[in-house]
């Protein structure tokens, strides 16, 4: 594998020079002022790119795994019930762990390749008289199959049942990426983590607990020792930690803020979806499919791309990284084998994009699938042409 092409796997994406600096600096004592210097900012840029002006943001040396554990362990009891949709591998680990923490689970099966089932989750919380379901997860992006679901219709099938189940939801992969309004849709919990929209290293869980939810702490009774957001608000009141924090990251965290909010979050966003339609329409001219079920399913930070019946789409991202020194995203759980991911968030740009496509189509005559060199690329190149937009200042 080459470190001069850029990666296009969904996570952890390529890096800003400039970020990958800002990480790689010399120690500091972490319980001197200094260190407060960069906490707050970075909790304070956070809230804003999560559009929050009431969450309180926690940030642990972990992962979006960490976030997860983070929001069940601190607001749940052994026994409690929850409901989750299973629409792809991260929705499906979200509720392995609830089950390994004890939580009992009502799970609604959802085909990969759809979204959140609103009306579904609408209608057993209206049955859920006695208000047993004390939390509700969704995944926004599943990274799996390339699917971004409607997080308002879940607040809104919240709302229409008169339900006051918490809403925690997994934006790991659209935080940063897509249009996320945590107050806007009455999110109590929002996770995320530093390798994807945040365009840094894996190394930190990114969470945003709203007013609901803090009070849930005072009765929840699962363990929590490491991830407890009590310890965690005591040791940002002093501009420190509970424990040794990963202090180079936080300080990429801060930087990495204020590259998104200068480019303007819209601005990010819009760059992300016009990368992404350039990729939707290279596999359109590929006479490809995507494993999102229509249109309003895409996701603007990964495509799902299906191969034709009986080829191993794994082969294709084998043969990038051995040919090609490029690396694509294999399929996970029930679309492994069937699906290879194109990663387009993040540090990126739509040329950097176009060698991704040029890469896939080289990949895929090699494997002798029927595709037209130039095809997608060309695709991509007319709708970049026609919706150009000045250079990013994140993407840089």
């Amino acid at each position: 594998m080459s470190f001069q092409n850029p990666v296009f796997i969904p996570g952890p994406t390529n890096m800003p020079e400039v970020l990958r600096k800002a990480v790689d600096m010399p120690t500091l004592d972490h319980r001197s002022p200094l260190f407060g210097q960069i906490l707050h900012p970075a909790i304070e840029g956070v809230k804003q790119v999560l559009k929050s002006r009431t969450a309180q943001v926690f940030i642990f040396p972990s992962t979006g795994t960490g976030g997860w554990e983070t929001a069940l362990t601190n607001t749940l009891s052994p026994g409690d019930h929850v409901l989750a949709a299973r629409n792809g591998m991260f929705s499906q680990r979200w509720i392995d762990m609830c089950n390994r923490h004890g939580l009992n689970v009502s799970v609604v099966q959802t085909p990969w390749g759809a979204g959140l089932p609103a009306d579904r989750y609408e209608e057993i919380l209206t049955a859920d008289k006695g208000h047993r379901i004390k939390a509700v997860l969704a995944t926004h992006n599943e990274t799996a199959t390339g699917v971004r679901s409607d997080i308002a219709a879940v607040r809104r099938a919240l709302d229409a049942a008169g339900h006051p189940a918490m809403l925690f939801v997994d934006g790991v992969s659209s935080i940063a990426s897509m249009d996320f309004r945590m107050d806007e849709w009455g999110v109590d919990i929002a996770v995320t983590g530093s390798q994807k929209g945040f365009m840094l290293p894996a190394g930190l869980a990114i969470v945003g607990f709203s007013p609901r939810a803090m009070a849930a702490l005072e009765t929840a009774s699962l363990p929590r020792t490491f991830f407890d957001v009590r310890d965690m608000a005591r040791g940002y009141a002093a501009n420190a930690y509970p424990y040794t924090p990963t202090v180079g990251l936080l300080n990429g965290l801060k930087l990495s803020c204020d590259m998104l909010l200068g480019e303007g979050l819209e601005a990010v966003f819009a760059r992300h979806h016009r990368i992404a339609e350039g990729v939707r329409r290279a596999v359109n001219a590929w006479g490809l499919k995507l494993c999102a079920q229509s249109d309003d399913l895409h996701s603007d930070t990964v495509s799902a791309i299906r191969t034709p019946e009986g080829f191993d789409a794994t082969d294709i991202v084998t043969h990038a990284a051995q040919k090609y020194g490029v690396a694509f995203g294999v399929g996970l759980g029930e679309v492994a084998g069937r699906v290879f991911r194109i990663g387009h968030l993040g540090s990126l740009t739509d040329v950097m994009a176009l060698s991704g496509l040029a890469t896939a189509e080289m990949v895929m005559a090699d494997l002798g699938l029927d595709i037209r060199l130039g095809s997608g690329v060309a695709a991509a190149q007319e709708h970049y042409r026609s919706s150009a937009a000045a250079p990013a200042r994140a993407a840089a």
